[in-house]
């Protein structure tokens, strides 16, 4: 039986959606020798990030790292040199490293939507998904609706944010980089 502390599956990507620029502001702070002492200062000066809440900055911080240390640092590196919209696929491809739902919710469901005549995703395609899921991993199926709504939802942003899903049709599109 699966539970949150042998699932590979956080719902954490619920706390802290696309949010590019926020990212591409702390980025310097990430990629810095010294992180912890520059994160904990933002967390408590809110210098760079300007979010009210200072709970809110912390997650955004912690869902920051996690993506940061999803790639090696040479990705970054390299980042920090590409386009806004290739930086936003690549913002993309460090959050699919970092969350396995969003991994899963992307291979399982939107690449074989990409590759079918209808090229269309909609909130009840994920949810279809998170029903498979909820059946195979019994931390996920505790979740409630609203979470499991809410990750969907998350999901959609971060696709239409990276330039792979359009804003009103819901049509799957290439990255025009």
């Amino acid at each position: 039986m699966m539970n949150k502390y042998n699932s590979p599956y956080s719902a954490t990507i619920t706390g802290c959606a696309f949010l590019y620029n926020e990212f591409v502001r702390i980025l310097p702070l990430l990629m810095d020798e010294n992180v912890a002492e520059l994160l904990k200062d933002e967390v408590q000066n809110n210098r760079i990030l300007q979010v009210n809440s200072q709970k809110a900055r912390q997650t955004f911080i912690n869902e920051f790292k996690r993506r940061y240390c999803a790639v090696s640092a040479s990705f970054w590196v390299h980042f920090v040199t590409l386009s806004e919209p290739a930086q936003r696929i690549g913002l993309l491809y460090a959050i699919l490293k970092a969350y396995k739902l969003v991994f899963d919710f992307h291979f399982n469901v939107t690449i074989k939507r990409w590759n079918s005549v209808e090229q269309t995703l909609c909130k009840n395609d994920i949810m279809r998904e998170f029903s498979k899921l909820s059946s195979m991993d019994a931390f996920v199926d505790s979740w409630t609706n609203n979470t499991k709504d809410r990750c969907a939802s998350q999901y959609l942003t971060i696709l239409r944010q990276s330039g792979l899903l359009q804003e009103k049709t819901d049509e799957l599109q290439a990255p025009r980089l």
